[in-house]
């Protein structure tokens, strides 16, 4: 069974990049463009991964991480965040208040995501 994704960016070009880049790779993905839209996605269905931006509409990325780190059914689910460059962010705090695993910078390395995926989702498996 291949894992589930939901990434959630308001920028459509990040989200079919990535969206292709995870697909291709045998990910089952899901992209919305803002995190309220995510937040359904997850609610739905729990996925294996939550990749957001920082930046979006109706709920931003760190009000999503809030919300999935307050429902139980939810709180363990590991989060990539991505951020403008040049947003500045405590990433100690972000990590340790979130749980968020990695904060990327925009432009990233689809490749270099699509390696973050992996070792993510493998250091999870048990």
């Amino acid at each position: 069974m291949s894992h589930r994704i939901v990434v959630a960016d308001d920028d459509r070009h990040i989200v079919l990049a990535v969206g292709m880049k995870l697909s291709r790779a045998g990910f089952r993905v899901e992209t919305v463009g803002d995190g309220l839209a995510a937040w359904h996605a997850i609610s739905r269905e729990s996925p294996d991964l939550l990749i957001t931006d920082f930046q979006m509409p109706r709920m931003n990325g760190l009000e999503l991480c809030r919300q999935v780190r307050s429902n139980p059914a939810t709180s363990q689910l590991p989060v990539l965040m991505l951020t403008a460059k040049g947003f500045e962010m405590d990433e100690s705090t972000v990590r340790a208040e979130l749980g968020v695993i990695k904060i990327l910078a925009k432009p990233f390395s689809p490749r270099d995501l699509l390696q973050i995926v992996e070792e993510t989702l493998a250091a999870v498996v048990v």
